[in-house]
């Protein structure tokens, strides 16, 4: 018993073996063709870095979420990357440096400390894109866009969009007066969604009854796009920057409409993912029955900033592996694809017919002599001598 534990994985990390691999490798490469085809560039950020960098304007989340070492080298701090946003917000400020607007794109696995969700992986395959440098709101379109098309390519047909802000919260609690050691107490309910315990607040008397209306109207407002007037008609006039924000919600709302216009769309103004170092619009794409997003993004200007470059930036990002796990993606290659050749390495035209087939694109399997390479290696052609040539034929049962 003790000496099958030795093969565990440790919960939440998973591992993957052919076909599934393949499929997710096929899955990589048709994503980073699509965005290559809308202008964004790829960056490989490094597994780890220290910590200094790497959690950077990043909040109190990616720090929770951060597996931390030790460099042997130096002493110093490094962390393991459980998300890879600051990291291109880093290459961009620093390693890259473009004076006008710059696209990225990235794919690969980060490691987190616990899972986001109950029962979710902590090793995701994070793939998403990011732009930087421009603040107008058809860049943060070109995101949503780019995270629907996303979606688009991996099967996934049946979902839907949330719009958010995080503008809203964060100016409703400054105009509500919401003390500094309240505010992450309030944050919780408001992200749960839970009325009693806002409920709770207002009798024990820690927030006002002016207070306790408006963030009840806050957590209530969510549905069809048809609840902003409902949205500001309750909190309308508090701010000009909560203003702002229903407005850039409503003009995204109709952007999308246009340019997607069967998207299901909902607002949910109480949505604060990322809360901690976004700026702006928050979007995220679900698919129903689940319950956790598909994908999610967002606007976090001037994140640069603690590299010393602030820029306008905005990205999404998502996990692969789940979207495979749930989309009708597809490798297109067949099951059983490859070509058995025989161990005779001394023959001359057999390796030449070899690198022939291998470089017009065929697998080609070379069995050993002890082993014959048939139809469990993926074969389902062999190389024969058949009149006086080397042939391919089709592989017999």
């Amino acid at each position: 018993m003790m000496q099958s534990k030795r093969w565990l994985l440790p919960e939440g990390v998973q591992e993957t073996v052919a076909p599934e691999s393949w499929r997710l490798e096929a899955a990589r490469r048709s994503l980073l063709d699509l965005y290559w085809r809308w202008g964004y560039d790829l960056i490989r950020p490094p597994l780890i870095e220290y910590l200094d960098s790497l959690l950077t304007g990043a909040g109190h989340e990616l720090d929770l979420l951060t597996f931390k070492l030790t460099d042997q080298l130096n002493g110093r701090m490094m962390g393991v990357r459980s998300d890879m946003t600051t990291q291109a917000a880093r290459i961009d400020a620093h390693r890259l440096g473009a004076n006008g607007p710059a696209r990225y794109c990235y794919i690969g696995s980060v490691l987190r400390t616990r899972p986001e969700e109950p029962g979710g992986s902590r090793s995701p395959l994070q793939v998403g894109v990011e732009k930087f440098g421009d603040s107008h709101l058809h860049s943060d379109l070109e995101i949503v866009s780019l995270m629907l098309e996303t979606l688009s390519v991996m099967g996934i047909e049946r979902s839907y969009l949330d719009l958010g802000h995080v503008a809203i919260y964060r100016q409703l609690s400054a105009a509500c007066g919401i003390e500094a050691e309240l505010e992450p107490t309030l944050f919780d309910i408001v992200q749960r969604k839970s009325r009693p315990d806002l409920d709770a607040l207002a009798e024990a008397g820690r927030i006002k009854s002016t207070t306790h209306a408006r963030f009840v109207a806050l957590i209530d407002l969510n549905g069809p796009v048809a609840v902003l007037p409902e949205a500001r008609q309750a909190l309308g006039g508090i701010d000009t920057a909560i203003d702002r924000a229903l407005d850039e919600i409503e003009d995204m709302a109709a952007l999308i409409a246009t340019h997607y216009p069967d998207m299901p769309l909902f607002l949910d103004l109480a949505e604060l993912r990322g809360y901690r170092y976004k700026t702006g619009l928050l979007f995220a794409a679900f698919a129903p029955g689940l319950g956790r997003e598909l994908a999610r993004g967002g606007r976090y200007d001037d994140v640069g900033q603690a590299f010393g470059r602030p820029r306008p930036a905005t990205g999404f990002s998502a996990d692969l592996n789940l979207l495979a796990a749930l989309g009708e993606f597809a490798d297109d290659r067949p099951a059983k694809c490859g070509i058995a050749a025989p161990a005779d390495n001394d023959d001359a035209a057999l390796l030449a017919e070899i690198r022939r087939l291998r470089a017009a694109g065929e697998r080609v399997v070379v069995a050993t002599p002890a082993h014959h390479e048939t139809a469990e290696a993926g074969c389902d052609r062999i190389i024969d001598h058949i009149d006086g040539r080397w042939q391919v034929r089709p592989l017999q049962a």
